[in-house]
């Protein structure tokens, strides 16, 4: 019979994304015999990340402080202000060195099948963040999913209706990419979306 503590540890590492009951009693299994040092590091930075760890009062994001380094920056353009949906997301942007101005992370994306909508995404607060006078362009970088584009939509239209520029990031063919491998849906977006030759 398995203890219940275990049960209890296995029930909780199935809240991670992706992890079944199978995975979650491997993972379990293994902190508790192979690795005690590792699960009790693992409880300490869960437990130090959750008390220490809030969300920045102008972006949105992750942070320890009240606002966090990037909103911080005198360096950064803040008459852009770019929409993710994620922490993850705004990461990669800042990867693709393309951009210097500030976010806002929408913490998620409407999806009325899961429950979420405008209120759920505290849309007010970007509201007052894209209305304060300094901004002005609001890049949507939501994913080209469903939700992700029923999201730019609703975006655009409250945004624009306050005279607000917005513009969404362009989608197409990849760095590297070959036609013969790309999807048609990708490759008929490259071509409504394609752009004249600088001379």
């Amino acid at each position: 019979m398995t203890p219940s503590s275990l049960e209890t540890l296995i029930e909780a590492l199935r809240c991670l994304p992706g992890v079944g009951p199978k995975s979650a009693q491997r993972m379990a299994y293994y902190l508790l015999q192979r690795d005690r040092q590792g699960a009790q590091h693992l409880a300490e930075s869960l437990e130090t990340a959750l008390q220490a760890i809030r969300h920045c009062q102008r972006c949105n994001t992750f942070t320890e402080a009240e606002v966090c380094e990037r909103c911080a920056s005198p360096k950064r353009d803040a008459s852009l202000l770019c929409v993710v949906e994620t922490p993850v997301d705004m990461n990669m942007m800042e990867q693709s060195h393309a951009y210097n101005g500030l976010y806002y992370v929408l913490m998620g994306r409407i999806s009325p099948l899961d429950g979420i909508g405008p209120r759920e995404l505290k849309l007010d607060r970007l509201l007052a963040r894209a209305c304060d006078g300094v901004v002005r362009e609001v890049i949507l970088a939501t994913n080209y999913t469903n939700e992700g584009e029923a999201t730019a939509h609703y975006l655009s239209e409250l945004l624009k209706s306050r005279g607000i520029g917005v513009s969404r990031i362009a989608r197409g063919v990849p760095v590297g990419g070959e036609l013969e491998y790309v999807d048609s849906g990708t490759l008929a977006q490259a071509v409504r979306e394609r752009r004249p030759l600088a001379d």
